[in-house]
């Protein structure tokens, strides 16, 4: 059993002076391709996804089919010559979402990217195949999780103060079984309930974050949305080993809330 997807570079050289604010350059990306995009016939299977068939319980509404990566960007000013690149992970078939991405990332570019409207000109969009075996193969004990960009994590309705093992690898359990049962060969052939349970005697051994207060302003509606969540690092300890394969493939789709804008990444270090 494995979790397959397409992980694409997209790379610029800045023409004029592009600036990316600090926490946003997800948002600024997907929300310029949104827009850009929003005319084309593919469009709500980008944004807009529905199930085709009658959809098994909980996937009436499904999650978008790729995530941005452009968070080296945030506070960043780029100066005109300057090369720059970010990656979209996408969980749809490549051929042609590709062609989809390369037009509408040029058009972004001549018309302006961020906030002043700085132009770029789209140098390659390069893709490779990632694939990651959900089967447990290596042991481990410990396990340090870093939280690269702001992550809000949702337990029985509400927001969890902590990212407690059980509910961390519950929401990474449910990214990545939603999207393989959206977009791919079917969902995760698990006993949820039960893994939870087993999930629930992993210890958290030390907690450091830090929450950050980032909020994205929607031209669609005019509305202010919340983007913050917590930063920083957690650890854990206990039997990992059927844990593993899950969470190694959740630091490419991230975990939690509003990961098509970069949040919930996360990086795993274990022995």
């Amino acid at each position: 059993m494995n979790f397959e997807f397409f992980a694409l570079e997209i790379s610029f050289e800045a023409k004029d002076s592009i600036f990316f604010a600090h926490g946003k350059s997800g948002n600024i990306l997907r929300g310029a391709f949104g827009t850009l995009f929003q005319h084309h016939p593919a469009y709500r299977d980008f944004f807009e996804p529905s199930p085709r068939a009658p959809a098994p319980s909980g996937l009436k509404n499904l999650p978008r089919p790729f995530v941005f990566r452009a968070a080296h960007l945030d506070g960043s000013t780029l100066k005109p010559g300057e090369r720059f690149h970010f990656q979209i992970h996408l969980f749809c078939a490549l051929e042609p979402a590709r062609s989809y991405f390369e037009e509408t990332f040029a058009q972004l570019a001549v018309e302006g990217i961020g906030p002043r409207r700085g132009r770029a000109q789209l140098l390659a969009v390069d893709a490779r195949p990632i694939v990651i075996p959900l089967d447990p193969t290596e042991t481990a004990q410990r396990l340090r999780v870093r939280f690269l960009t702001p992550t809000e994590l949702k337990d029985e309705g509400r927001t969890a103060p902590r990212p407690e093992f059980e509910i961390l690898f519950a929401r990474a359990r449910d990214r990545v079984s939603t999207l393989r049962a959206a977009y791919g060969p079917g969902p995760l052939r698990i006993d949820f309930a039960a893994l939870r349970a087993r999930a629930a005697a992993v210890r958290t051994t030390r907690c450091d974050l830090v929450y950050e207060e980032i909020e994205r302003h929607s031209s669609k509606t005019g509305q202010t949305h919340p983007l913050g969540g917590f930063t920083g690092e957690a650890e854990y300890e206990g039997e990992l080993r059927e844990f593993l394969p899950i969470l190694r493939a959740a630091q490419w789709t991230g975990v939690g809330r509003q990961t098509v804008w970069g949040k919930g990444q996360i990086e795993l270090r274990y022995s």
